[in-house]
């Protein structure tokens, strides 16, 4: 215990070194005194050290330490304190020490860690540098070894490493590092950064990584501007500077100073170091900056310049390795995971990225970084960035700011990088494919393209993978998007798809979802891996064999169907050109293959022939493989030869004296337009339509007879470039019919009959449907007077079949469209309503003119021309065609080109026969309604973006794409050029119909329904003026037309309307072509048939305005226009006014686009609601108000339904009042709220007038849409100027308080009617009523004028203010008044003291209130 207690005694244990009283302290006497003789000139230095415990070496040997370093450093300590000529003694260790180090070799030594020396066992396991024990010791003597050091470090500056990795500038700037107090840091600081300036850039990157750790806190400042100065200086010391001023404690203000220095570098800053550089930017931002900084961050990082252009690294790549290629990828990479890291642990960082990258509004302003960080900040696991970087993501690509160009640039140049975040990628294109918004459907598509094509083959797995779970979702527009990708990837990289062909084949097991042009395209990208030229994927011919020949034996026509699309999409890859194949430059296929493609045709059509719509469908399947694929000549001729035929065997027949056989009705030649008298041949409709009604069984149907020529005319096309002489007989050829005369009384025929009748003239339009396909392109005159006739003779059958199907009511026409269910087809016309009136001035029904039907007869019946023209005339009514759309043969786009043809002159026989008369043939209005009804469709269908959406549990009754199979086989891009080519031609019979008018209101001195007037071709003409306004507006208002890319054909369409009112339109720039074609358009206004016509008409003005860069500079010509057509009294041909649901529908748009456009909407409001409702209530029963004609009774609701809507937009966008605002901003404000409320008080109080259910319905719901806004919106405003403007406060809120006390009462009526309709919407507003009273408590409180509240009872009243008796409402006496005051008027009984009630209603527990 005594040893114990002795032992930490500092004199005991140095005695113990020179005595013998301990075994231990003998031990380590010896050792000390064992070194004596390696020392020769002994100097003060080395003895003092020997004696404390350390023996010096000599020759690159180690200097050895034989104690604790604690009990080495107090031997020390004591051995110059103890000395008798301290401190004379301290001088003389100090030169000692000088003189030791002059030996470069003995300096390198003392740096070196001392080793330990063991004896006995013993072990120490102390590792010291002598300098830091010598700073340790002598707090007096610390600048002089550092300032020796310092002085010592330039000789070894140039010498690098020397043995054994040891560099001695940096083993000496590591001996500063490990002080635990700097005596004088000033001075230190100052002669580091001397150093600095001087030092090698190595040395220099030593002693700027060092001084956090050796300097002190009151240090960091001074020494963080030096470093900073330096980094503007030296970018080479980038990265250690940052490093050090990282670990510096500093001021907000100098790190704001310090981080602005590093951002102006950051472009000379070199690719390696700008990771350091962003993660010191990014790790030196606070909340309230973070915007800011990422903004400019942003802004400087321009990463396109980090990477070469591709041809310039492909060079590179020859003449080097790819080592530099590889590190530019690497520190981008490594910058990336710095702002990583940074959005990970810093929100404000995320959302400030977030924030910066959405501010962004010029296209060419985005770069790859805002790419890379949307990825970034996908892959955190934080939700909020997620959903953020998704949310922003979609509407930089909805609004056609980020496009896939600069994706394409960023897979290009970073693919390495992007490879890291894959899974973010993966993911936001599956969400972008599965947006309903068809504008960034395409962008997610991108996505998915260049993920394939850049990464490696684990991620074209997971591409192909999730591209095959969209196409078995079944949603309509993702399915067709993914088949679109993969055909495209099939095209572009057909080797590396077919490693994924089996995924693709598990598609065939989900095709119940699919629509026939989804399995069309599912079964070209199959047949393309199958048996396309390379054949890549053949291993998957023989399942593909297998599936195929499973369909066609199916009895399931669906499946049949499927079969039928399958099989010849693989003949259409099988028989394709191969340029490459050795066989194919002698002309022929391989036998094996032609042998093949002739097996499998002749098995689909073995296969069909039992069905007459499989046939049907084989017939338009082949037909479209002819027109698309590019087949091999020889497998074209084989097609062609058997089609024709087999064509003219079935369905052509010669002429003879007379047509024999059991006919119900007589058969006749009709519609021949060939010249001459005994025509050659006919189609024989009505013999084969009788033989198969009879004989269900026939081989020959009329159902195959349309496919089966537009096969025929296909095969004619590709075998002679375009030239149909070889079938031209079959345009004017005549058909056997009977004498459609029996139509006149259909009452006398049976039920058989009459659908005998109905079924040949559904199958006649068809053919002539088919005919005028197949020879619309022909260029000789002859040829297109002859379409021009078989379109009159349409309009003509059309009618007939009209007057036909409303004697046959429950009748199912044949089939047209043979790749769609017939199911849901015949679901759709059985209940096909019957138009059992004309709507007037609609325009929606159209007849043929009279003389259709003379130009409609052929040769032979010119003696019943004048009875025809008779019957004609009074055509009976009929049902609406609409609804039987699906069944006529559909037009192909190329028909609309007969919209061009104008004038043509057409020689005709006179009565004699022997002289030529000249007459002018015009594309008649009944015609141009039917094209243009048909165009109208086609653009709506195709250019029109549906959003996608999910198939409903019970799949609906109609398809909507029943009838467009060929024009989706076109993109939207060919559809809307070919729309703007016909532009002029749709402007000609645009300005054709404005002169009708307009020459028509001449003769009638202004009015429409004068005596000259021809009611029929009012009707058709208005109908062909409305559709051409339809069809301009859906042309330009495509979506395609934001998209950089389709910006010229926008120029282009602007451009010829310009030129209609302005020549010479090219060099315009967009905005000039917007405001010329506007001003073209506003010019049709003065001669508008109908109110219909007016809004599309106002429509079209309003969609191109927005094409331009400054819609409002078209506002108030398109609110003029609108106020215009509402102020103009409506009425029809026939003198009737315009009534009905369309009208209203139209009167309600129009009414909208008014005060959408116009500049005060709570003044417009204010004028219809004060001025022409008042108007109204004076006038009689059927007048209507003089300022606004349109506005009566019956329309009244539609007035009252969008004034109360638009006044609730309005009040929304009036800014919220702010406590920074001025008084005269409040006042501003509460003018506007003043004028709002008292707009809302009128409307409020004409229920007592017009109490009808859907008026007071409006009225509740708007109601408290109203009521809620102005909680939200208005009450602010009032909490902050109720002391400035208490007047105007007090003011509003008894207005107010009116049109809330008989909302009350509305919802007592409501109570006691049990209106479900209505009382449903009486609990959201009794709740928003009794919000405004304490919202209106709350006020006052905040302004010190609390009691000025009070709270009464209110009772129950109806809408003319009778009281409402019940059991819980009998007691109360009377009715308090009203609500809030100001302080200064706050005594009870001053009469314009105002008070908040409440009131008991009928239910004990409906708390309502109003402030009245």
């Amino acid at each position: 215990m005594m040893r114990k207690k002795r032992r930490p005694c500092l004199d005991k244990g140095e005695e113990a070194a020179t005595t013998t009283k301990a075994k231990k302290s003998r031990s380590n006497g010896r050792q000390t005194k064992e070194p004596a003789p390696a020392e020769t000139n002994e100097s003060v230095f080395s003895v003092f050290l020997r004696e404390a415990g350390v023996t010096l070496k000599q020759g690159g040997t180690s200097n050895e330490i034989a104690v604790d370093q604690v009990v080495f450093q107090k031997r020390i300590q004591k051995q110059l304190q103890k000395s008798p000529r301290y401190p004379g003694i301290v001088q003389e260790f100090t030169t000692g020490l000088e003189s030791h180090i002059e030996d470069p070799e003995l300096f390198r030594n003392c740096l070196l860690p001392c080793v330990p020396r063991l004896s006995d066992g013993d072990s120490c396991t102390c590792t010291v540098h002598l300098p830091q024990i010598l700073n340790l010791l002598f707090f007096f003597m610390q600048t002089f070894i550092i300032n020796t050091l310092l002085e010592k470090l330039p000789e070894f500056m140039f010498d690098g490493t020397g043995d054994g990795g040891l560099s001695i500038p940096h083993t000496i700037i590591n001996q500063l590092k490990w002080l635990d107090r700097v005596v004088d840091s000033k001075e230190l600081a100052v002669k580091l950064m001397e150093l600095v300036s001087v030092a090698a850039v190595e040395v220099q990157r030593d002693i700027i990584t060092s001084l956090p750790e050796i300097l002190e806190d009151s240090q960091h400042n001074d020494i963080a501007r030096e470093l900073n100065s330096l980094l503007q200086e030296n970018t080479q010391l980038t990265v250690p500077i940052l490093d050090a001023l990282s670990s510096l404690n500093l001021s907000y203000s100098l790190l704001t100073e310090v981080r602005g220095a590093v951002m102006t570098t950051l472009a000379a800053v070199q690719l390696e170091d700008l990771p350091v550089v962003v993660k010191f930017i990014l790790h030196s931002v606070s909340a309230s900056d973070a915007y800011e900084v990422v903004c400019n961050l942003r802004k400087k990082l321009e990463l396109e310049q980090c990477v070469l252009p591709p041809v310039l690294q492909a060079s590179q790549s020859r003449m080097k390795s790819r080592g530099s290629a590889a590190s530019s990828q690497d520190s981008v990479a490594l910058m990336l995971d710095g702002i990583k890291s940074a959005v990970r642990f810093q929100k404000m960082i995320s959302e400030a990225w977030l924030k910066a990258i959405e501010s962004v509004d010029e296209e060419e302003d985005h770069k790859v970084i805002d790419l890379l960080v949307l990825f970034i900040l996908h892959s955190t696991n934080a939700n909020q960035s997620r959903r953020g970087a998704e949310r922003v993501l979609k509407v930089k690509v909805r609004a056609g700011l980020i496009q896939d160009t600069l994706l394409q640039r960023t897979f290009r140049d970073y693919a390495q990088v992007m490879r890291g975040y894959f899974p973010s990628i993966l993911a936001l294109a599956q969400s972008l494919l599965r947006s309903p918004d068809p504008c960034v459907v395409p962008f997610g598509g991108h996505m998915y393209r260049h993920s394939f094509i850049a990464f490696d083959s684990y991620c074209q797995q997971e591409v192909v993978g999730s591209l095959v779970t969209h196409v078995c979702s079944g949603v309509g527009g993702e399915v067709d998007m993914a088949l679109e990708l993969l055909c495209g990837l099939v095209t572009e990289k057909p080797s590396e798809m077919a490693l994924y062909a089996v995924f693709v084949k598990g598609i065939l097991d989900y095709m119940d979802n699919l629509t026939p042009q989804q399995i069309r395209r599912l079964f070209h990208l199959l047949s393309r891996l199958a048996f396309g030229q390379q054949q890549q994927g053949c291993h998957i011919q023989d399942d593909m064999h297998i599936v195929i020949r499973k369909q066609l034996s199916s009895t399931v026509p669906k499946y049949k169907r499927i079969g039928i699309i399958g099989a010849v999409m693989i003949v259409g890859s099988m028989g394709a050109i191969r340029p490459k194949v050795k066989e194919s430059q002698t002309g022929s296929l391989p036998q094996e293959t032609f042998r093949q493609v002739t097996a499998l045709l002749e098995l689909v059509k073995s296969s069909s022939e039992s069905s007459p719509e499989a046939a049907a469908l084989y017939y338009d399947e082949l037909a479209n493989l002819v027109l698309s694929s590019a087949l091999h000549p020889q497998v074209q001729q084989m097609i062609g030869n058997s089609v024709l035929n087999e064509f003219q065997e079935d369905f052509v027949v010669d002429l003879g004296p007379e047509i024999s056989g059991p006919f119900h009705f007589t058969p006749r030649v009709m519609y021949n337009l060939e010249d001459g008298e005994t025509p050659g041949i006919a189609i024989n409709l009505l013999p084969i339509l009788a033989r198969d009604m009879q004989n269900k069984g026939e081989r020959v149907s009329l159902l195959c007879l349309s496919p089966f020529f537009r096969l025929l005319r296909l095969c004619e096309e590709k075998q002679n470039q375009g030239d149909l002489d070889e079938i031209d007989g079959l345009l004017g050829c005549p058909l056997i019919l009977t004498d459609m005369d029996v139509l006149e009384k259909t009452e006398s025929l049976s039920k058989a009959e009459r659908e005998f009748l109905c079924t040949l003239l559904f199958h006649t339009i068809n053919w002539l449907r088919e005919v005028i396909n197949a020879f619309c392109r022909q260029k000789e005159t002859e040829m297109k007077m002859k379409v021009m006739t078989r379109l009159q003779n349409i309009t003509y059958l059309q009618t007939l079949l009209e007057r036909a199907l409303a004697g046959t009511p429950g009748y199912v026409p044949p089939v047209a469209n043979f790749d769609g269910e017939c199911t849901d087809v015949v679901l759709l016309s059985a209940a096909a309503p019957v138009n059992k009136a004309k709507k007037d001035g609609t325009g929606k029904k159209r007849k043929a003119p009279g003389r259709n039907s003379s130009e409609s007869s052929s040769q032979l019946e010119e003696p019943n021309e004048d009875k025809t023209q008779q019957k004609e005339k009074e055509i009976r009514q009929g049902v609406s065609l609409v609804s039987y759309r699906p069944f006529f043969r559909e037009l192909d786009m190329e028909v609309f080109s007969v919209l061009q043809c104008g004038l043509l002159s057409r020689s005709l026989l006179d009565s004699e026969l022997h002289t030529k008369v000249q007459e002018e043939v015009l594309l008649g209005p009944a015609e141009l309604v039917f094209l243009l009804e048909d165009m109208l469709r086609k653009l709506e269908f195709s250019l029109t973006a549906a959003p996608a959406k999910r198939p409903p549990f019970f799949k609906g009754r109609a398809d909507k794409s029943v009838g467009f199979s060929h024009l989706q086989q076109k993109s939207s891009k060919d559809i809307a050029s070919y729309c703007v080519q016909l532009l002029p031609t749709l402007c000609s019979h645009l300005e054709n119909c404005h002169n009708h008018f307009q020459t028509l209101l001449s003769e009638n001195n202004g009015v429409v329904d004068g005596p000259a007037t021809d009611v029929q071709e009012h009707q058709l003409m208005s109908s062909g003026y409305q559709l051409l306004l339809q069809v301009l507006n859906t042309t330009f208002s495509w979506s395609g037309f934001s998209q950089p890319g389709h910006r010229s054909l926008l120029k282009k369409a602007l451009g010829v309307l310009a030129e209609r009112l302005k020549g010479g339109g090219s060099e315009l720039t967009l905005e000039q072509l917007v405001k010329h074609s506007f001003e073209y358009l506003v010019n049709f206004g003065s001669t508008m048939p109908s109110l219909s016509t007016a809004l599309c008409l106002s429509q079209l003005l309003s969609t191109v305005s927005e094409k331009g860069g400054n819609p409002a500079a078209y506002r108030e010509q398109t609110a003029s226009l609108a106020k215009r057509f509402l102020s103009q009294d409506w009425v029809t041909a026939s003198g009737e006014k315009e009534r009905g649901n369309k009208f209203n529908e139209a009167l309600h748009t129009l009414l909208r686009i008014y005060l959408e456009h116009v500049d005060d909407v709570l003044k417009a409001v204010e004028e219809i609601a004060g001025e022409g409702i008042t108007e109204l209530l004076n006038a009689s029963k059927d007048e209507r108000s003089a300022s606004w004609p349109t506005l009566n009774r019956q329309t009244f609701l539609v007035f009252y339904k969008v004034l109360m809507s638009e006044l609730e937009k309005a009040i929304r966008k009036i800014p919220a009042g702010k406590v920074s605002d001025n008084s005269e901003a409040q006042r501003e404000k509460l003018l506007t709220w003043n004028l709002a409320v008292r707009d809302f008080h009128i409307l409020v109080n004409l229920v007592k007038v017009f109490d009808s259910r859907p008026v007071l319905i409006a009225c509740l719901k708007y109601g408290r849409l109203f009521l809620e806004s102005f909680l939200k919106l208005g009450m602010p405003l009032l909490d902050n100027s109720f002391k400035r403007h208490m007047e105007d406060v007090q003011s509003l809120l008894k207005t107010f308080q009116l049109s809330t006390r008989q909302l009350h009462h509305m919802c007592g009526h409501s109570k006691i009617h049990q209106d479900t309709s209505l009382t449903n919407h009486v609990p959201a507003l009794k709740k928003c009523l009794e919000q405004f009273v304490y919202r209106v408590k709350a006020m006052l409180t905040l302004n010190n004028c609390q009691e000025a509240f009070w709270i009464g009872n209110l009772k129950n009243r109806n809408l003319k203010g009778e009281e409402i008796l019940s059991q819980r409402s009998q007691g109360s006496d009377e009715e308090d008044d009203d609500d809030d005051d100001d302080d200064e008027r706050r005594s009870s009984n001053e009469t314009d003291s105002t008070k908040v009630n409440r009131e008991d209603d009928v239910d004990q527990d409906d708390i309502t209130d109003d402030s009245d």
